[in-house]
């Protein structure tokens, strides 16, 4: 209480001196120490989005299955029979280069608390994980931390990692990018908000007690980093999946009891966020006593443990004629637990300890007053033209290929995949290696189908069409194991916003998104955004993940990478002409010149239209889509994957029919080609057979001969050498 508010202490909690003149204003005086940090915790980037807001607002978010979409904890998505698909995905970048292993473990924790406070059993867990150069000096530690820390708290905790995606680029070097997400299942008359409804009803506390872990995190995943920063180990969060899981299963059986009026997972902000939040949304005041706040360290301070981000604690209204029941269970599963507050009719947020006013605050202005920049942007600019060096035939289209598959961002993620469990529950028929991983629901014949996605050297060159191709690429992935996409979530990671560039490249890119989601009937329920995300002034590489769920009616009815012997392959959309930007440009080339393959949505649905169709109907039991690596690599994964090789007719020039990445194109392989063609014939979609499926190497006769096991070693190999270097 006796702190003196100086600019630098202002500066400290990430406030501008505009802001904090705001702030004063808006409360008639200075505020104290604990009320400083309250207002830094919700006007922060990360919790306010002060400077997304008014372009998130651009991006569809209702549609025909959707029961709640953002605004809430996570996503909510009607799948028919009463039941309803929960998810969502978040951040933990900065922290997971702080302390990869606990900003890793916290990121998975922190986005499953998001789906079950909703009344959901989580079913699966996805990430998308980008690193710096495979080179750098930092790259295999932070590599080994997390995904020791992602495995470590999904296998605990019990939840498959089921899918996701990892890739190097040297942007990253100083800032990785750890997104998580999180999917589960509820009863759709079963969904838990968090608005408090009610006056005089007990606010209460459940789960593991408040350290001193956390304090400013959501402050510091709003700031850029400088080197000297990043060994701020006390702002990371410490995670217990165990705990965790006792939480789960608490909040799951107290929801059954009618006792949750509202629940809050303390996330982002701890307990200041999510007890405004609740409060806000209802229109009621609250009043909280930390004396009452377990805590695992003596002497902490109102202030911190407002700012703690201690993991695994939720917030609730609770009916106070079922606290004994509430009770009861809490020491079932052997949490703590406690009333901590109440809510009251005055729209004040009153925090109390030690029998003295620390903070007295408007709750509605918390959330309703904090800043909305509409941020300077600029055009991104135009990548570089191809050369004629860009487009001129490698030496050896095989030896092209074998550098593909075997490189850093397009070799086998088998040995990140083999630390997940990805088959615990019983529930999952098609893991990580996919178009999409695929879950059945509960004993019934329905899956879902889920993915992310997205291309950042795309988005680099062309943040529009960058933008839209994750979205079609995540339809496309969803569509490839015959489910029908029913909405998406994202995670928005650009650089610092008070850059024009890339605040132009943020809004672009949300743009392209924006189209792609009407376009493809694709709604955003959910999602998040990092920004900020660079070091010494070093951007990343805008990187807009999208998550997407899709369903498949039987579960039995679904479309992998494996062809059989004998089957005759098709080739959905045409050969490519597009290089631009092509992996084989990166890999092969050491180029990032041309424009992004743009993506033609009409076509893009009506050809995945087809696809499903053709999969739904059992003509298609195996396709894949053609997205990074073009068609040379898709082939050559369909043969890895079934151990099969095939013999192919691919005109020239081979390298570019080979590894263009033009969007909207599928290969198919069948067993039923008379129906196939039938079926696009009526469709009115142009197919065309590429070859047959046989024998024990890829073959263009006179062009191309390589041994399926050549193209595994290569494949397989790059990671686990990557990771046995001293």
């Amino acid at each position: 209480m006796d702190v003196e508010i100086t600019p630098d202490l202002v500066a400290q909690h990430g406030l501008t001196a505009d802001e904090y003149e705001r702030f004063c204003g808006l409360i008639g005086r200075t505020p104290t120490l604990t009320e400083l940090g309250i207002v830094s915790a919700m006007w922060n980037e990360h919790c306010s989005y002060k400077s997304s807001r008014i372009h998130l607002r651009t991006m569809p978010t209702t549609g025909r299955n959707v029961i709640h979409g953002p605004g809430e904890n996570a996503g909510v998505v009607d799948i028919g029979d009463g039941l309803a698909v929960v998810f969502k995905m978040e951040s933990h970048n900065h922290p997971s280069y702080i302390e990869p292993y606990q900003g890793a473990t916290t990121g998975v924790g922190g986005i499953l608390r998001d789906v079950f406070t909703m009344g959901a059993r989580p079913i699966a867990c996805l990430n998308a994980i980008r690193f710096g150069a495979p080179d750098h000096e930092k790259t295999r530690h932070l590599v080994s931390g997390v995904v020791a820390g992602i495995g470590g708290y999904g296998n605990a905790f019990g939840v498959p990692t089921v899918g996701g995606e990892v890739e190097f680029d040297p942007s990253y070097n100083g800032n990785p990018l750890v997104n998580a997400m999180a999917v589960g299942l509820a009863r759709q008359d079963s969904i838990f908000l968090s608005k408090a409804e009610g006056v005089g009803r007990p606010i209460v506390y459940l789960g593991s007690k408040t350290g001193r872990d956390g304090i400013h995190g959501a402050t510091m995943a709003s700031a850029s980093f400088d080197s000297e920063d990043q060994s701020e180990r006390s702002t990371v969060q410490v995670g217990d999946p165990y705990a965790e899981k006792r939480l789960l299963e608490a909040c799951l059986e107290l929801m059954k009891t009618g006792a949750v009026i509202a629940i809050q997972d303390m996330g982002a902000a701890g307990l200041t966020s999510s007890a405004v939040e609740m409060g806000a949304k209802g229109n009621l005041g609250i009043r909280l006593d930390l004396d009452n706040v377990p805590c695992r360290e003596t002497g902490m301070t109102a202030y911190e443990m407002m700012l703690s981000e201690s993991q695994e604690r939720m917030l609730m209204v609770l009916n106070p004629e079922h606290w004994d029941k509430a009770r009861a269970i809490f020491e079932k599963w052997e949490l703590e637990s406690a009333i901590v507050g109440e809510t009251t009719d005055d729209l004040r947020f009153r925090v109390w300890h030690n029998g003295v006013e620390e903070a007295n605050l408007p709750i509605k202005e918390l959330g309703d007053e904090a800043p909305v920049y509409d941020r300077p942007w600029t055009e991104p600019a135009a990548p570089p033209a191809l050369t004629e060096a860009d487009l001129a035939a490698p030496n050896d289209v095989g030896d092209a290929l074998l550098a593909l598959i075997g490189s850093a961002n397009g070799c086998s993620r088998r040995w990140v995949w083999e630390q997940y469990d990805h088959v615990i529950s019983g529930n999952v028929v098609g893991g990580p290696g996919g178009d999409a991983a695929v879950v059945r629901v509960g004993d019934g014949p329905t899956a879902l189908a889920m993915t992310v996605d997205v291309s950042p050297r795309y988005c680099q060159a062309d943040p529009f069409e960058g933008g839209k191709q994750a979205v079609a690429e995540a339809w496309r992935n969803l569509t490839a194991v015959g489910a029908t996409p029913l909405a998406l979530t994202d995670n928005l990671n650009f650089g610092a916003a008070t850059n024009p560039e890339i605040m132009g490249q943020f809004v672009r890119a949300i743009h392209g998104i924006g189209e792609a989601a009407r376009g493809l009937d694709f709604p955003v329920v959910s999602g998040n955004v990092s920004l900020y995300n660079q070091t010494d002034g070093k951007s990343i590489l805008p990187t807009p993940a999208i998550g997407g769920v899709g369903k498949l009616d039987h579960v039995d009815v679904r479309a992998t990478l494996a062809w059989a012997a004998g089957d005759t392959i098709f080739l959905v959309g045409g050969h490519g002409e597009h290089l631009g930007q092509s992996l084989y440009l990166d890999v092969v080339r050491g180029s990032r010149n041309g424009a992004p393959p743009p993506v033609d949505l009409a076509l893009e649905k009506r050809h995945g239209d087809f696809v499903r169709a053709a999969i739904v109907d059992g003509i298609v039991k195996a396709c894949h889509d053609i997205s990074s690596g073009g068609l040379g690599t898709a082939l050559a994964e369909m043969a890895m994957t079934s151990g099969i090789g095939a013999r192919l007719d691919i005109p020239d020039p081979l390298h570019v029919h080979l590894f263009a990445e033009e969007q909207g194109r599928y290969v198919l392989a069948t067993s039923d080609t008379d129906r196939l063609l039938l079926a696009a014939a009526n469709a009115g979609i142009a197919i065309a057979p590429i070859g047959l499926v046989g024998g024990a190497s890829l073959e263009i006769p006179g062009k191309l001969s390589l041994p399926v096991a050549a193209l595994t070693e290569a494949h397989e190999s790059y990671l686990p050498a990557l990771m046995a270097q001293p």
